[in-house]
Order: C-alpha cells, then sequence, then structure tokens
C-alpha cells in the first residue's frame, strides 16, 4: 500500500498561519535593527550622518510598506476557484477557440449535432478532477490543503497560507 503524503495536509494549514505570525515577527526584528538600533542614533549626530539616515530611513520605509502591501494583497486575495457550475462553451467544445484549429489545422473538431460529456473531453485541454468530481478548465489543478480546484495554480504557498493562482500570482511576484 501506498503512503498519502497528503493526509497531513490539515498541519500544512496551520503552519501557514505559523509561517504568517513568523514573516511579521521577521519585518518587526528587521525594523528594531535598522530603524530603531542603527539609523535612529544617526538621526541625532547633526551634520552628513543626519542627511544619510534620513534618506536611508525614506527608502527603507517605502520599500516595507510595498513589502508589507504585497504580502497582505497575496494573503487575503483568492487566488481563482473554479465556479461551481463551470462548462465549456459550445465554440470550446467543437474547437473554435483556437484559431489554428478553426482554420483547419491540427486535431478534428467535434461535429455542430453532437453534445460533449465529460467522457468526450479527452481530446481537448478540458480535465475533470476526481476530488471534487467536476470539470475543470485547462491549467486549474486541484489543491490538496484548500481543497478545491484553483485557475491557473502554480504551487500552495506556505509562507503566504494560500495557492498562488490566477488572481494573486501578480502579487506574489510582487512580493
Amino acid at each position: 500500500m501506498a503512503w498519502n503524503v497528503f493526509k497531513f495536509c490539515t498541519a500544512l494549514r496551520a503552519f501557514g498561519s505559523i509561517m504568517i505570525v513568523f514573516f511579521l515577527g521577521l519585518v518587526g526584528v528587521t525594523y528594531y535593527a535598522v530603524v530603531v538600533a542603527y539609523y535612529g542614533p544617526h538621526l541625532f549626530r547633526g551634520g552628513f550622518d543626519t542627511l544619510i539616515a534620513v534618506a536611508f530611513l525614506f527608502l527603507f520605509h517605502l520599500l516595507l510598506v510595498m513589502v508589507l502591501w504585497t504580502y497582505a494583497t497575496v494573503v487575503l486575495t483568492d487566488p481563482g476557484g473554479v465556479p461551481l457550475n463551470w462548462r465549456p462553451l459550445r465554440e470550446e467544445e467543437k474547437g473554435d477557440a483556437d484559431p489554428l484549429v478553426g482554420l483547419g489545422y491540427g486535431i478534428a473538431k467535434i461535429g455542430t449535432n453532437q453534445s460533449a460529456v465529460p467522457g468526450d473531453f479527452k481530446n481537448l485541454d478540458i480535465g475533470f478532477c476526481l476530488k471534487c468530481n467536476r470539470l475543470k478548465p485547462p491549467r486549474a489543478h486541484h489543491c490538496s490543503i484548500c481543497n478545491r480546484c484553483i485557475l491557473k495554480m502554480d504551487h500552495h504557498c506556505g509562507w503566504v497560507a494560500n495557492c498562488v493562482g490566477a488572481l494573486n500570482y501578480k502579487s506574489f511576484l510582487l512580493f
């Protein structure tokens, strides 16, 4: 019998919350070290040291706000799940969505009088999720930790306790 690695997925959900607290603690320690311990005393020395300290603290705070903003966006934004009653459009079933197929190149089309059922999608990029028991669009994958199918899923990130998908991929890259 094979060992199921995904039976620990509930522990990974708790691990994600711990990682969020760890990241915020890391930001707090960095803030203390840079602002309070190192550049804070330079503000009161006067002269060129004060000018350098003000410029560096301005840049540090600007970058800190951007990092915290993108982190909050990745954590709080839904990655984009597959809608409950998703079905491919009739053009996708026939293959007309791809311009090369529509011009007569490539694979054969489904006839206009045929209706596609889940078994007919094998030649197309439309899959069927056995865990959700639903159709899923191309590049959608089931996340065992979130327990749902995610559009354009990249991975489930423990640092953000969320999947990286279609709606939060940009924020993840910026973070």
